[in-house]
């Protein structure tokens, strides 16, 4: 408790977080200060270092933060078209990326490796991905659809870690390609590249053109409700 107010004490290291957060978006990572967020909250320099050790672990904090959200983002609720909620699933992967480009930038470690130092990840078979997924709520979401449309008959039956790598990387590099501007701009990206490369995928994996072009209707029509605020 704050003894003077009576007010339960602030949570300095939230605070940081959210002001490193808030801050993101306008300089970057590497733009990042310890005094420059301080200041965002009102005190000295010397608390990035007393709640975090310093710069490098306050941005990993972070970025485990932001991927916290981004996990958030990605629950899609369930329904009886498992390829519609990946399609849903991965619009909203799209929007939360190119809403925050700095953010998504350093939650990848696409940064420089004096500004942080991204734990390494890996997401395929071979050397445990359910270790990444364990800690990011996000590779599980992603791990929950292709589980959902493997037991629905939708897609051949390969690992699910597998498929979920194939897909976020397919995910991933247009993403990339449409936040340093080589995809063009106004959704060009999803229409032209990621939408029909993500259908010839899930045809290559055994689902039916016309099956999933049914899904990708039921996918925006739900996509317009989230817009028009009805669903």
């Amino acid at each position: 408790m704050n003894a003077e107010s009576g007010q339960p004490a602030p949570n300095r290291r939230a605070q940081l977080i959210e002001a490193s957060i808030q801050l993101l978006e306008q300089v970057g990572p590497e733009g990042l200060r310890a005094r420059t967020v301080a200041a965002e909250i009102g005190v000295s320099t010397m608390a990035v270092y007393t709640y975090f050790g310093g710069m490098n672990e306050l941005l990993e904090a972070v970025a485990a933060e932001a991927f916290a959200r981004f996990g958030a983002v990605l629950a899609v609720p369930d329904t009886d078209d498992p390829v519609a909620d990946f399609f849903v699933a991965g619009a909203a992967y799209y929007s939360y990326a190119l809403a925050n480009p700095q953010r998504y930038r350093l939650m990848f470690g696409l940064v420089s490796p004096q500004t942080t130092r991204p734990a390494a990840r890996n997401l395929s078979t071979s050397t445990a991905p359910a270790e990444f997924a364990s800690g990011t709520t996000s590779f599980n979401q992603m791990l929950h659809v292709v589980e959902q449309m493997v037991e629905a008959g939708r897609i051949r039956a390969d690992p699910v870690a597998d498929v979920a790598g194939r897909l976020w990387s397919l995910m991933h590099g247009v993403v990339l390609l449409e936040i340093t501007g080589y995809l063009g701009g106004a959704g060009q990206a999803v229409t032209d590249i990621l939408g029909p490369a993500t259908v010839d995928l899930l045809v290559g994996m055994g689902d039916e053109r016309s099956r999933i072009e049914q899904s990708r209707v039921r996918a925006n029509q739900r996509l317009a409700e989230q817009a028009s605020g009805t669903l």
